[in-house]
């Protein structure tokens, strides 16, 4: 039996009284996707940082496979190996791309900046590359010196996806990557972002509480309620036949609208 990129077991975490998630166990193989589903409050976010080592989990384990050791422990990890995993073979995609750029330096910039975690140093390569990944993600690589912020909404969730790939991470993690965009552009995206995970062999744990992205992008599906995880299994067989009543509810009520 092959050794899964991301294991998770019983990872658990609360909020004196209340609980972000519990006993939450999967795993993720190289290559695959997982959406996580839910209601607002229901734990999707919560889990997400504790897989992403962003929330020490207050009970469980996550390991992942790492190119040298194999499977490692990720919370057992220095701080410092933790970032640089993050900064590595990771990637975040945060539902606000403000929040996962540099908004004092140029669109090259922020793609680059991670090539030079890896010691990157030719400012020449390092401008190519950065231009090589614009135009990867559809933006024009002529506006490489603009900043962040003379960017549209759709197009600094792109430079932000730019700017997680330049190091060729195996395992995205994604935060509502389509949320407050306007329809047409949230399809782009979707599209953009199923053929690079196609292309690049991406595994990614994507949070979402709009299931059509999880149909088109996700491999698996996990449902949450109340932090745990109700059900889970294939995308189309959850959403065309789903067993547990908050499923069902879920399903119906996109059907409805």
């Amino acid at each position: 039996m092959s050794t899964p990129l991301l294991r998770v077991q019983e990872v658990s975490k609360y909020y004196g009284n209340r609980t972000g998630c519990a006993d939450v166990t999967f795993e993720l193989d190289e290559g695959e996707i997982v959406a996580v589903v839910g209601e607002s409050g229901s734990g999707k976010t919560t889990l997400l940082n504790c897989l992403s080592g962003r929330l020490r989990p207050d009970r469980g384990k996550v390991s992942f496979k790492t190119r040298i050791e194999g499977l490692v422990d990720v919370w057992a990890l220095t701080e410092a190996a933790r970032r640089m995993l993050a900064r590595t073979d990771w990637g975040f995609v945060h539902q606000n791309p403000l929040e996962g750029l540099r908004c004092d330096v140029s669109a090259g910039a922020n793609v680059g900046e991670r090539l030079m975690v890896l010691g990157a140093r030719h400012y020449g390569r390092i401008r190519e590359e950065a231009g090589t990944w614009m135009r990867s993600v559809e933006l024009d690589e002529t506006r490489i010196d603009e900043l962040p912020v003379t960017f549209s909404g759709g197009m600094q969730q792109r430079l932000q996806i730019a700017r997680n790939l330049v190091t060729h991470p195996r395992l995205i993690f994604m935060d509502e990557p389509t949320a407050g965009l306007d329809v047409s552009v949230q399809a782009r995206l979707l599209d953009l972002l199923r053929g690079l995970a196609g292309r690049l062999g991406l595994a990614a744990v994507v949070v979402t509480h709009d299931l059509a992205v999880a149909r088109l992008l996700a491999h698996r599906m996990l449902v949450m309620r109340g932090g745990c995880v109700v059900e889970c299994g294939l995308t189309d067989q959850v959403l065309d036949d789903p067993q547990h009543p908050y499923s069902q509810l879920l399903v119906s009520s996109v059907l409805a609208t």
